[in-house]
């Protein structure tokens, strides 16, 4: 039986892919969001998975969780508000896709919680001119 947290990712990147963004996305399931800084000039989402908690749940059942981080990523001309905030809007936006559904591709898992803290990086900011913002998606596995 394949890992469950890389079905999820996948089933996360291919809802990303099949949703109605303000912006064209193509999601790709990857281990590192890492990129050469020149290849940054296009919108990079990264699905990375993150992380599976299980514990003892009522009569023996064992809970699992699923962590799943979403990466946006692009290289910026400046640090303008008007080349900002469209990508604030669609991360945003990628955070509603899932919000309190199931993931078409993987019926039994459902949406818990979004987290986006902080919603970007400081540091790409200020030393690369590089846009990015990771959520991190939590899924309940309900078997």
């Amino acid at each position: 039986m394949p890992a469950i947290l890389p079905q999820i990712a996948d089933a996360v990147a291919a809802e990303l892919n099949s949703a109605t963004l303000s912006m064209p996305v193509t999601a790709v399931r990857a281990y590192q969001p890492i990129f050469e800084l020149a290849d940054m000039k296009t919108l990079h989402v990264t699905v990375v998975p993150k992380g599976l908690e299980q514990e003892l749940g009522s009569r023996g059942s064992t809970p699992r969780e699923a962590k799943v981080d979403v990466a946006v990523q692009k290289k910026l001309a400046t640090t303008d508000p008007a080349e900002v905030d469209p990508l604030m809007q669609l991360v945003e936006e990628i955070a509603a896709v899932f919000k309190l559904k199931r993931l078409a591709h993987e019926p039994l898992v459902v949406w818990v919680k979004t987290e986006n803290v902080p919603i970007y990086s400081q540091e790409h900011m200020a030393e690369l001119r590089q846009f990015t913002s990771v959520l991190t998606f939590t899924f309940r596995i309900m078997e």
